[in-house]
């Protein structure tokens, strides 16, 4: 495992809670679907509900469609600049010397999320709770209800990692390039372009292969598969440590389980499409393969 400490289980989570500098987060969101010809492939609805209803104690709630996303632009869940990241971080108090926990409800893509936004700008004290808010209610551990109580705010310095996050025009560039592999983090059905697609044209970017995020992780438990599972997937799909990996889904969010694993693989050169096909199948000068 490249990084034991980027992945937390509930007993190690349990036995830290008293740690002064640790920092507890809740990153769930919640997606609507949306009826046909909406223009839009979902409604993003935040998780602070069911976080005031219950949390892990002391965790504080962050909101990744709002204060934690480009502003701007149409498209959901974009990474903002830099100064608005440092300023909303640092908000929530997460210092140079916090420890920071991620965790969501449902699937860990949430939490997958944060990590990766916080690794590409040089945090690297940060991981992943393990079967997330599901688990750790499962065990019937303690709970908090009620409003997030919050973290003093504390100064935080981004030293952004170049190449985390990647545009389609550097996509568009590396189809067909033998040094990299473009990875479709969705469906297999939707990969192929057999089902409807909600974010415009049906079918995947050109050449890509498909390692499906929600089979990364165990439906019951909510835990990641091992490293022997998750290595035994990618290298299916030809996807070797040689190459370089670019991940995309649908909107730059359930891409971010593949890389999480590829990262704890050792995979060194890593990619995430933030556009994803949110953007891709909208845009018409853009090419799009199917089977058949």
């Amino acid at each position: 495992m490249r990084d034991p400490q980027a992945l937390v289980d509930t007993d190690e989570l349990s036995a830290a809670l008293a740690d002064p500098n640790l920092r507890i987060f809740d990153c769930t969101t919640y997606l609507d679907r949306l009826p046909p010809g909406s223009g839009q492939p979902y409604l993003a609805v935040s998780g602070r509900a069911t976080f005031q209803e219950a949390h892990i104690p002391g965790a504080d709630f962050l909101d990744l469609e709002g204060e934690f996303s480009d502003q701007a632009t149409a498209l959901h869940f974009m990474m903002p600049d830099v100064a608005q990241l440092e300023a909303a971080f640092g908000r929530h108090g997460i210092g140079m010397d916090s420890r920071v926990v991620l965790y969501s409800i449902g699937s860990m893509t949430w939490a997958t999320r944060f990590w990766w936004m916080l690794k590409s700008l040089g945090f690297d004290n940060v991981a992943v709770l393990d079967g997330g808010f599901d688990k750790w209610r499962a065990e019937g551990r303690p709970t908090q209800s009620g409003p997030a109580q919050g973290y003093p705010p504390a100064p935080f310095k981004a030293s952004p990692r170049p190449g985390w996050f990647v545009n389609k025009l550097d996509v568009l560039d590396a189809i067909g390039k033998a040094d990299t592999a473009i990875v479709n983090a969705l469906s297999p059905a939707l990969h192929a372009g057999l089902d409807p697609s909600s974010y415009g044209r049906s079918g995947r970017i050109p050449g890509s292969l498909n390692v499906y995020g929600a089979t990364l992780v165990n439906n019951e438990s909510k835990t990641f598969v091992t490293l022997d599972e998750a290595n035994a997937a990618f290298a299916a799909q030809g996807i070797t440590k040689d190459k370089r990996v670019i991940c995309y889904c649908g909107g730059g969010i359930s891409a971010t389980l593949d890389l999480f694993l590829l990262y704890q693989l050792g995979y060194t050169d890593l990619s995430l499409y933030d556009g994803s096909m949110g953007e891709w199948a909208k845009d018409m000068s853009l090419p799009i393969e199917i089977d058949g």
